[in-house]
């Protein structure tokens, strides 16, 4: 690809993912490389220009205004990342500016209206200050560095890598900033986009030194290499860079819109969805949003809206019609009651204390005819914690599901650990298909996980931080409960005004569980309800795997151009 036609497709280019943020990647490093702008013969070569900036380090010294420092080695062949133009120079950053060189001042020295600058204040990658203080406002007791109007402020602590300013203003700064001024012949904005470029920062990050706060040291921030063009050029370089620049912010405002118009329409169709009164309304809905599935789905984070929306869909009974010919769930109900009493009668399940009856103002939502409300612990058999004995490698022992193992409402078989079969607590706490495990602690966002067991029964067993739920199958399809489970109405209404906080971790016991509120339709409806969401979340998987595939085409598309741009 010519630079030409990078420019005629720069607005393409931005459209892959992570495109914008590539695209200032490559704008700088075609501009430390010389070829973003063409080169004048009738410049002044960098070479000249070093002879001029080693003279005026001499006078600098001299007159005592500079110490002098050691020399810097001298750059050879392979230490050289890349060729630049006939007129330029690779250099050692210490050659050509004061590093570190500004006076250390002490708190009862800084006047009390000084512009005083923290790490904090550098908003990072877009050389912007974000906030200006006093010294008087901070109240720092600690030595600061001062720094003149014009020099570039540079961050060295790596966890705020890439927080590079020019000042604007003379002020005092926390000594992790290094000012930065060049004796002559620098353009301080070139030396700022020239220490935001890869190749620097990736020096950087292999130069640091220090556990808590890694930071780049005095000698490795001198011997850094730089491209020095010849001054003039170093102008032109920064005015086409600035201007390529201010068109990424507008193409990046831009997609911004884009995406929050998108995700504006997107939830407005699905409130209307959820919030349909009659199944004509519901029908012309799902319409609405069939007819502009390409345009409200084409963004990932929309998709993952549309899942939560079919669960939440599905638990209302709008998903798929009643049918007046089913058993109402109060019936099955009283069957599940029966049924359970027998169990109870024949010391297969424990009795258990009465559920507390339900209260009006506990229903989240009215339900359709045939449907009823009820306690989570009236629908199974038994609820309980897992194993709490340590787990190991061992493959031969009784594999162990853990936290990690349940995701997106499923039991994932994989990075199992292992149990003795000879523990007193199996074989009691084995899994039976068509359990379903619940997480119980962990983060905020994790504890509510739910997914249903669908291996063989009598082999797998679960960790104690997961909670079993083994439902009355013959009554109850455990894919709607965990539909149910994983749903917006539960998390919202059922779990998280109940989790509390034990050493730092969110928690959500047994008893809660069972008390959680489920909305239970007739048997015949619970199947249909996940036919139509099994249907309805592959339908979203391969929506994900085709914007997955575009997103990764147009990745292959500018890296290519990225490569191609930096090796002609």
């Amino acid at each position: 690809m010519k630079l030409e036609t990078f420019f005629e497709h720069f607005d393409l280019l931005a459209e892959a993912p992570n495109g914008v943020q590539k695209l200032r990647e490559l704008i700088l490093d075609l501009a430390v490389r010389g070829k973003l702008v063409p080169q004048d013969a009738n410049d002044e070569p960098a070479a000249v220009l070093l002879e001029r900036i080693k003279k005026e380090k001499e006078r600098l010294v001299k007159e005592g205004k500079i110490s002098k420092l050691e020399l810097l080695p001298s750059i050879k062949h392979n230490d050289i990342l890349y060729n630049l133009p006939s007129t330029w120079l690779w250099i050692r950053l210490g050659e050509v500016v004061d590093y570190n060189g500004a006076a250390k001042v002490s708190p009862s020295e800084i006047p009390e209206d000084s512009w005083l600058l923290e790490l904090e204040d550098i908003e990072k990658d877009s050389s912007k200050i974000i906030q200006r203080c006093t010294f008087k406002e901070r109240n720092s007791k600690s030595t600061k560095a001062r720094f003149l109007k014009g020099d570039v402020l540079y961050g060295k602590l790596r966890p705020y890598l890439n927080k590079v300013v020019i000042a604007d203003a003379d002020g005092f700064c926390t000594t992790e900033i290094i000012p930065l001024r060049s004796y002559l012949g620098i353009f301080s904005k070139y030396l700022m986009y020239a220490l935001k470029r890869r190749d620097f920062i990736e020096y950087v990050n292999a130069k640091t030194y220090g556990v808590k706060m890694p930071r780049l040291g005095t000698d490795d921030g001198r011997r850094a290499l730089l491209p020095l063009p010849p001054f003039e050029e170093q102008k032109r370089i920064v005015t086409k860079v600035d201007e390529l620049m201010k068109l990424c912010d507008e193409l990046e405002a831009r997609q911004k819109k884009k995406r929050e118009t998108r995700i504006l329409i997107n939830n407005a169709a699905l409130n209307k969805l959820l919030t349909a009164d009659t199944p004509e309304t519901f029908t012309k809905n799902w319409q609405c949003i069939s007819d502009n599935f390409d345009i409200l789905y084409s963004a990932p984070e929309n998709i993952g809206k549309l899942r939560q929306a079919i669960l939440q869909l599905a638990v209302m009974g709008k998903l798929v019609p009643q049918d007046a010919n089913d058993e109402p769930a109060a019936v099955l109900l009283e069957r599940i009651k029966k049924e359970k009493e027998r169990l109870i009668k024949e010391g297969k399940v424990k009795k258990e204390k009465s559920l507390p009856a339900i209260k009006d103002d506990e229903i989240p939502y009215d339900l359709p005819k045939g449907w009823k409300w009820v306690r989570l612990g009236e629908l199974a058999k038994v609820i309980e914690y897992g194993t709490s004995e340590k787990s190991s490698e061992l493959r031969d022992d009784v594999p162990v599901f853990r936290m990690n193992n349940v995701q997106e409402g499923k039991i994932i078989f994989e990075n199992l650990k292992y149990v003795s079969a000879t523990i007193k607590d199996l074989p009691r706490l084995y899994l039976q298909h068509g359990d379903l495990l619940f997480n119980r602690t962990n983060s905020y966002e994790l504890v509510g996980k739910t997914g249903v067991f669908k291996g063989i029964s009598n082999q797998y067993t679960f960790a104690s931080y997961l909670i079993k739920i083994s439902l009355m199958l013959e009554y109850i399809s455990p894919d709607f409960i965990n539909t149910a489970i994983n749903s917006a109405y539960f998390r919202q209404t059922q779990i998280n005004p109940e989790i509390t906080q034990q050493c730092g971790q969110a928690n959500f016991n047994g008893t809660k569980l069972k008390n959680t509120l489920i909305p239970l339709p007739p048997l015949a409806e619970q199947k249909r309800i996940v036919s139509k969401v099994d249907k309805l979340m592959k339908l979203c998987d391969e929506l994900e795997s085709k914007l997955t595939q575009t997103q990764t085409e147009s990745e292959k598309i500018i890296n290519a151009a990225v490569k191609q741009l930096l090796t002609v």
